[in-house]
């Protein structure tokens, strides 16, 4: 367990990686002196030349990580030239070491005899990055696989949640209680038509894998059902607009999504308003990322903290912050805020991907 936190630790294991490293590296170089007759001060000049070593690869950390992102062929230039820099400036004080020391070498005057002596330094500089971005490389892959895994277990608690709901007797009640009014009515056609509407939303549920992404429009298409159902109870109170661009329209997000959000505006602003409310959707690509906002026009002006809006802190949307946590790492945001002159706003920025 212990060496499990450990590895989880990116730092502490740098730290273990890198003295281990160098330590092997001192470790080598001594045993290849037993097979020559050196003097026993040479000792000290294997471990000057491993701290050296050990610190002059600490910069290229901080600098790998910085350009980290670069194109691969830019990346590669700078890679080259620091590893030979620091190999460079890791065979002066190298040979500065043997000659005030251990008495041995050449005092620095020849710049051709640094740069061959560097030579042999610049390929353990080399293999020192290669190693750093093979274990950061591994590191994102195991993160990677780490978060599909987490992703999948989110959404499928999502979707239990979600079937929860739908499956809650006060919403099966009052929807086919509407549905049983029209009938009463001789509505008949109409009440075919919101039969069709649970069923495909239902269907919708069941059947689409929670971790699957689909088009922003086809998530449109399922939560207009979802409000179709909706509208049964509230009638003419409850308003709908959406405002989408076509670019939007295209970009992949989670399934049912916007379930959630929605239900939390129906909750908190379209039941508590008699003369009814409206419920904005609207979408837009915003540079890299697609911006999707849910507004509603509730009874009371936004007063509490980001975190909360008259009591907004359900399952719902928790699960929904926790589900896009563990699909886009930290390249997301979702956040509450108030809505103009009163009501709540949630806005999602999630990575612009299509299909």
């Amino acid at each position: 367990m212990k060496w499990r936190l450990l590895l989880e630790d990116r730092n502490k294991f740098f730290w273990i990686l890198q003295t281990c490293g160098w330590f092997g590296y001192a470790l080598v170089q001594y045993i290849g002196s037993l097979t020559q007759e050196m003097r026993d001060i040479y000792v000290v000049i294997i471990l000057l030349g491993a701290y050296a070593g050990f610190l002059l690869t600490i910069p290229l950390r901080y600098l790998y990580r910085r350009i980290w992102d670069w194109s691969p062929w830019l990346l590669g230039t700078v890679v080259f030239f620091c590893s030979f820099m620091a190999a460079a400036i890791w065979a002066v004080i190298d040979n500065a070491t043997q000659w005030e020391i251990y008495k041995f070498g050449y005092r620095p005057h020849n710049p051709l005899f640094y740069f061959n002596h560097s030579i042999a330094k610049f390929y353990i500089m080399l293999s020192w990055s290669g190693l750093y971005f093979v274990i950061k490389y591994y590191q994102m892959l195991q993160d990677e696989k780490q978060k599909a895994l987490t992703a999948v277990s989110m959404a499928h608690q999502s979707q239990l949640k979600m079937l929860r709901y739908q499956l809650n007797p006060h919403f099966l009640f009052n929807t086919l209680n509407a549905i049983s009014t029209l009938i009463l009515v001789q509505e008949n056609k109409a009440a075919n038509k919101m039969m069709a509407k649970l069923s495909d939303f239902l269907r919708f549920s069941l059947d689409n894998e929670p971790i699957k992404r689909i088009p922003l429009s086809r998530e449109l298409e399922v939560m207009m059902l979802y409000l179709d159902i909706e509208k049964v109870r509230f009638e003419e109170r409850l308003q709908v607009t959406t405002s989408v661009s076509e670019s939007a329209s295209r970009g992949l997000v989670p399934s049912m999504l916007l379930q959630p959000i929605i239900e939390n505006s129906i909750k908190y602003a379209i039941a508590r308003l008699e003369e009814g409310g409206l419920i904005e959707i609207r979408a837009k690509v915003d540079g890299e990322d697609l911006l999707i906002e849910v507004a509603d026009n509730g009874p009371v002006p936004f007063s509490e903290p980001k975190t909360t809006y008259n009591g907004r802190t359900g399952v719902g949307l928790s699960n929904t912050r926790q589900r896009l946590k563990a699909l886009y790492g930290k390249r997301y945001s979702f956040n509450l805020s108030a809505n103009q002159p009163n009501g709540c706003l949630v806005e999602i920025r999630i990575p612009w991907q299509v299909v």
